[in-house]
């Protein structure tokens, strides 16, 4: 994979995936990301997906980050108009993020204590909520560490992979088209409920940025590179060297046997007609 062509790509983007300017933080990101997939082998467009959502849930940093929230009254009756229905309603937690995630988050998601909405807020890559989903990545006891780079994109790629945010995984948004050879057709916008459901907001968000990774990733040759696993197979390194895996030589004196034996045959068959149109 060109990975130069492939941070190109994304800068000419036409979706605003990462916009225009592409700052160091972002392609260290990026480069994380792309060594986790390496080290995985995973395919062209669930690497595609994983990176919509990691760009989505960053705010396109693509660096782990901790969840702002500090809202003014209004907004929170947008964004929670279920609990907070009236700007007075929302008054007391405007700008007040402690007080906010408490009230948001507390008793829900396995937070049981008091603080435990503040503690267990949204951390890393996926942003993950509660100390139910920190558990589940064995962090309950040091939250923070959601926000290292290593810990935040090994829960990004297990999560997606095993379904472990909300039960649905990259498999499951699958086609008969993305199994094929060419691996097209894959449900960008409906993968978003692998970290969270609201589809209907945010999905087209996410179909967009899938679809821009896509093409960046073509645009770089991702998944061209072809390893055989065959015993048999002889790599050429350079004219007149190479080298051979264990097996191969048996193999290859097999085959020279088989070759000895039919140009005997042919020898004979041929003698046999020479003499026969004598």
């Amino acid at each position: 994979m060109n990975r130069a062509a492939f941070h190109a790509a994304l800068r000419q983007s036409t979706c605003g995936v990462l916009g225009n300017s592409f700052s160091k933080a972002q392609v260290e990101g990026v480069e994380v990301i792309l060594d986790e997939a390496k080290r995985r082998g995973t395919s062209l467009l669930h690497l595609a997906a994983i990176f919509a959502a990691a760009s989505h849930e960053t705010g396109g940093a693509m660096q782990p980050v901790t969840e702002n929230l500090s809202y003014s009254a209004k907004r929170l009756t947008q964004v929670w108009p279920g609990r907070f229905p009236t700007l007075a309603s929302a008054q007391p937690f405007a700008n007040n993020p402690r007080k906010l995630a408490n009230r948001v988050y507390g008793g829900r998601l396995g937070n049981t204590d008091d603080n435990d909405g503040w503690l267990y807020r949204g951390r890393g890559l996926a942003q993950i909520t509660g100390r139910a989903n920190y558990a589940k990545f064995g962090i309950a006891g040091a939250p923070d560490k959601a926000c290292k780079t290593d810990v935040a994109v090994k829960i990004l790629f297990d999560g997606m992979e095993r379904g472990l945010f909300t039960g649905k995984r990259l498999t499951d948004f699958d086609t008969d088209d993305s199994r094929t050879a060419v691996a097209t057709g894959y449900r960008y916008a409906a993968s978003r409920a692998i970290i969270n459901g609201d589809i209907r907001q945010n999905g087209p968000k996410i179909e967009a940025y899938g679809r821009a990774f896509e093409a960046a990733l073509r645009a770089a040759g991702y998944g061209r590179e072809v390893a055989s696993t065959d015993p048999a197979i002889v790599v050429v390194l350079r004219p007149g060297a190479v080298e051979k895996t264990p097996g191969a030589e048996a193999f290859n004196a097999s085959q020279g046997g088989r070759s000895n034996r039919l140009r005997r045959l042919i020898e004979a068959a041929v003698a046999y007609l020479a003499r026969w149109a004598k």
